[in-house]
């Protein structure tokens, strides 16, 4: 399985680093709001990691992971703007599969590979604790929000859109 690598390599950074981490064994699934149900925790404490696909110019592509609150949208006005790009899009299964070393539902707020870049929501390294699948659908990982910037080492930017029920905050161009 093309977790299987992800995963161990996951769980060796933690262990190396001295990370504390949570494993929790949950029934199969690949979306934010019912495997947080299945966690015990609001989708909000989670981390929901989207591969995005960004053309600056003609012939430049560049991919970006973007982690966000799992109770949130990514805000495509957002990343356009902090890469100055012409398009942003969500990067097709295949290459987001490539790129992550998963499959779709069960991709690491980690990357592994130097072709994804990574940005996350402040929201998302401010959390006492951070919940996302640990490269497979029926295992999560918990960890503190602290320790996940710490060894992923995201740019941080503001790049979810609003909370349920706040209004949708404007980027300045």
């Amino acid at each position: 399985m093309p977790g299987d690598d992800t995963y161990q390599r996951l769980i060796a950074l933690f262990d190396t680093t001295q990370t504390p981490y949570r494993l929790i064994d949950h029934a199969p699934d690949g979306t934010t709001e019912s495997v947080s149900a299945l966690r015990g925790h609001p989708a909000s404490h989670a981390a929901k990691c989207i591969i995005l696909r960004i053309k600056t110019d003609r012939r430049t592509t560049r991919h970006v992971l973007a982690v966000i609150p799992g109770d949130r949208r990514v805000d495509l006005d957002a990343v356009r703007t902090l890469f100055k790009a012409r398009y942003v899009g969500f990067s097709d299964a295949a290459t987001a599969e490539r790129l992550a070393r998963s499959v779709p539902g069960t991709v690491l707020p980690f990357t592994f590979d130097s072709d994804l870049e990574l940005v996350a929501d402040p929201e998302v390294v401010e959390r006492p604790q951070l919940y996302f699948n640990a490269a497979r659908l029926n295992r999560s990982v918990a960890i503190s929000g602290a320790d996940y910037a710490r060894l992923a080492q995201p740019r941080i930017e503001p790049i979810a859109g609003p909370a349920p029920g706040e209004p949708h905050r404007t980027t300045s161009p």
